[in-house]
């Protein structure tokens, strides 16, 4: 099967000659008789090594999205199966062998809901870190240990496909993805989710109809944990580091019956002082005028606290409903000392500057969530139905002042001071129904529909201050949008002998309208507009998938998808922060809209996977940054905020088109049964065509990123301090990128982890691990024009140290709430 993972792993190595078993099975949910998919099966087979004596082998796969899987075992007395899923209560079985037989099919597996004892089978194997879904890729969070006590960037750059840029954004293939968390929109940014609150998280390179048509660079679906053992159970976790660093959180959940209760809580915080520098060379049409260089240093305070409870209520067999609640508060600190120097076209100094920055930010935000099921007798028949809404505030002040002083040191003037105070509030709603028919055993129906309504407010004043007077500065704005997504889908599969196919169709109605409310300026599109652009509403898709043998297939894939701007690229807010480098939203910035095609080919081994992958992807209208010296109007607005007049002004412009065209690898393989590695490989040729102002921006260039992953796992259980000690390595390298106006320079880190699993039932584990082991993370970038020339790097995070301790507890006890009578007994009745 195309979505059939499967991993070997050998306590000894294999004979050449040793006959293989394959054994089958399909997986199912008792309670609804449908299929379980990522149901992870792992084997112990039973091979005799000589006189009375035996050894055993372990192997391990995962189920596709019809439930099925395959594994092979060597050729044994018996293999015994043990079949585990999140929700379910692990089942075993016995297979037998039969001589001349080298296939089995070992019909259903069907998995509970209610606790069952377990048989006494130790059972070494673990989760992968990652398996291969039909469209998509499923990483297992807890394998990435480096992760441990961070946030979900932490664990995004563990993820192959997935890079992380100085600020904490993260691409895909050199293309922003969207963000879900348990498949719907979030608020959150990524930094406010604790990596320990995370499950898996699933990529989706190219989405198909049934999703938002917004996901131009791709899908990340972050999905949460929810503990469903049964009885009280839970994780309490706590670490410290440095730069000061502390995390800590508690998870609780009860299930009894057909009641499910969860609730936990979250608290990270990390400091440190990050590192920048840029040195520009100022131009005249072409000719150097003069240079400027500026280095900085900044103290960095962040503060997370986050909670999330709900409940499942399981009405009868076919009908459940969820409701959760997660609430995030949090704020920011940042002091940073900026040093200039400017020096004339003889490389003489002629004055400098120091610029101080002192920045407070807080936020807070609330997601509710409302989702109701209903399943069928009929497997893999549902209806889904779910309401979900999500608001925050924000605000902040920040004082910057800046001094000049001349090229002998004796002060310059008298010190500008800007004060900025800022205010914002935002508030999404999501209605969502899907369902899903199969029509038969190999054609399903999918339908849907989806409205998204989106409000947001953000106001910011600026003044200059001169001694006890303020005066409010023009780059003052006070401004709101409001953003509105209805659409309908509907997806039809099928498959003839070897070959699948889906086809999909989405209809997306869009609508924003902003406005700066001060001068009553409003902006905006509407798709499809008074009966045009309903090419812009369309969005259809189609996967074709042939398998060549049995774990080798072969998939080609069509997808059309829009992409929108975000909040800061159309929000006119300016960033003065630095003089030199200022950054402005385009609130007259339209959507882009994205062709993608994509070729992979997947190849499931007995200890392994290999999925190769081409693409290419048009991009027009794309949405793109542009740099130019600040124009004078500009610096008329900025008046006493100390910028420079040769300040470069960044912001977003509307390319004509950009293509993309490159090969992805991704290898997970398994050497024995204590160590794996990871690699990954993309490389890309990007080819971007902008003009602005009858200026040519067009650019091409050729770039290539690496990671890996690797973990090796100490099993010794003749020790008992070394068994059960893992380590794990990772590290990432990016090439220099082409921009429309110069390049992104190189970038490369790597990160270390050490985790011990210890006490009875390895209930306790300890984990140390160091992000950006060789302190080089930063993020740098060559801009050439006309006009200026700039080579400069920034940092957002310094290297990090961290120690932290986990305890999982548990007990299946269903009268755990039961009232005691005075003895200790339960007041129950007692009735024979």
């Amino acid at each position: 099967m195309a979505a059939c993972l499967v991993l070997g792993i050998s306590a000894n190595a294999q004979k050449p000659e040793q006959l293989k078993i394959k054994i089958s099975g399909i997986v199912k949910d008792a309670r609804t008789s449908a299929p379980v998919a990522s149901a992870t099966i792992s084997s112990l087979t039973v091979i005799s090594t000589g006189s009375n004596t035996t050894d055993t082998i372990s192997n391990l796969s995962i189920t596709d999205q019809q439930g099925y899987f395959l594994i092979v075992v060597p050729e044994g007395s018996y293999s015994m199966l043990t079949v585990s899923a999140i929700g379910f209560e692990p089942l075993d079985r016995k297979i037998n062998f039969t001589a001349g037989r080298n296939e089995i099919n070992a019909g259903d597996f069907i998995l509970s809901n209610e606790a069952t004892s377990l048989a006494n089978v130790v059972v070494t194997a673990k989760k992968p870190l990652m398996s291969i879904g039909v469209d998509r890729r499923i990483f297992n969070a807890d394998a990435a240990i480096t992760s441990k006590g961070g946030n979900a960037v932490d664990l995004m750059k563990a993820i192959p496909s997935l890079s992380v840029d100085i600020n904490g954004n993260v691409s895909l293939r050199n293309s922003s993805p969207q963000i879900f968390v348990n498949g719907r929109p979030t608020i959150l940014t990524l930094e406010q989710i604790p990596a320990d609150d995370i499950d898996r998280v699933e990529v989706i390179t190219n989405p198909s109809a049934r999703y938002d048509a917004g996901s131009t660079g791709g899908i990340i679906n972050i999905i949460l944990k929810k503990n469903r053992k049964a009885g009280l159970n839970g994780v309490v976790s706590v670490g410290a580091g440095t730069p000061e660093l502390f995390n800590s959180s508690l998870s609780l959940n009860y299930r009894k019956g057909k009641l499910n209760i969860f609730a936990s809580g979250n608290y990270n915080q990390s400091g440190g002082i990050a590192k920048g520098e840029a040195k520009r060379q100022n131009k005249d049409n072409g000719i150097i005028t003069d240079y400027f260089t500026q280095q900085s240093e900044r103290e960095r305070t962040r503060r997370f606290y986050s909670g999330r409870f709900g409940m499942d209520y399981m009405f009868n067999d076919f009908n459940s409903i969820s409701i959760s609640q997660g609430l995030v508060d949090g704020n920011f600190n940042n002091n940073e000392i900026q040093d200039q120097r400017y020096f004339d076209l003889n490389n003489q100094l002629t004055q400098t500057g120091q610029r101080n920055t002192a920045d407070k930010f807080g936020f807070n935000r609330s997601n509710t969530q409302v989702n109701y099921k209903r399943t069928y007798s009929k497997p893999e028949k549902e209806w889904t139905a779910d309401f979900t809404y999500s608001r925050g505030r924000n605000g902040g002040d920040a004082i910057i002042i800046n001094q000049f002083y001349d090229a002998h040191g004796e002060l310059s003037g008298t010190p500008n001071q800007v004060n900025n105070y800022s205010t914002g509030t935002g508030n999404q709603i999501t209605i969502q129904t899907d369902y899903v028919n199969p029509l038969s055993e190999n054609s399903k129906l999918e339908l849907g529909a989806r409205s998204y309504h989106n409000l947001s407010k953000d106001k910011l004043d600026v003044f200059s201050v001169d001694g006890s007077n303020q005066q409010k500065l023009p780059l003052s704005n006070n401004y709101r949008f409001r953003e509105m997504i209805n659409a309908v889908y509907a997806n039809y599969s099928n498959k003839k002998g070897k070959l699948g196919y889906q086809g999909g169709l989405r209809i997306e109605q869009s609508s924003f309208r902003g406005e700066l409310l001060d001068s009553a300026k409003s902006f905006g599109y509407d798709y499809p507009s008074k009966g045009t652009n309903l090419w812009n509403a369309v969005f259809p898709s189609l996967y074709l998938t042939y398998e060549l043998t049995e774990g080798n297939d072969l998939q080609v894939n069509f997808s059309r998808r829009i992409r929108r701007p975000n909040f800061w690229q159309i929000n006119p807010y300016v960033d003065i922060s630095d003089p030199m480098n200022i950054r402005k939203g385009n609130p007259e910035l339209q959507p882009e809209f994205t062709n993608s095609f994509e070729l992979n080919y997947n190849r499931t081994f007995n200890t392994g996977n290999l999925l190769i992958s081409g693409y290419f992807r048009n991009n027009t209208e794309d949405i793109t940054s542009y740099s130019d010296t600040i124009s004078t109007t500009d610096l008329q607005q900025l008046d006493n905020a100390a910028i420079d007049p040769n300040a470069i002004l960044t912001t977003f412009i509307n390319a004509d088109r950009t293509n993309r065209m490159g090969v992805e690898l991704t290898w997970q393989q398994r050497i024995g049964n204590s160590f794996d590695f990871t690699p990954n490989f993309n490389a890309q040729y990007r080819d971007v065509k902008a003009r602005v102002n009858g200026l040519n921006l067009g650019n091409t260039g050729f770039n290539w990123n690496a990671k890996l992953m690797a973990n090796y796992k100490v099993i010794d259980p003749d020790s008992r301090f070394l068994n059960n000690f893992s380590f794990q390595v990772s590290g990432e390298y990016e090439s220099p990128r082409v921009m429309p106006q110069g390049k992104q320079k190189e970038q490369y880190y790597v990160d270390f982890a050490i985790r011990k699993d210890f006490l009875k039932d390895n209930a306790g584990t300890l984990t140390f691990n160091v992000n950006d082991l060789i302190n080089t993370r930063r993020f740098g970038s060559i801009t050439d024009t006309e006009n200026f020339y700039q080579d400069s790097y920034r940092r957002w995070n310094v290297r990090t140290v961290r120690l932290t301790f986990s305890y999982r507890f548990g007990k299946n006890d269903f009268d755990l709430f039961k009232k005691r009578d005075g003895n200790g007994g339960n007041a129950e009745d007692e009735r024979g």
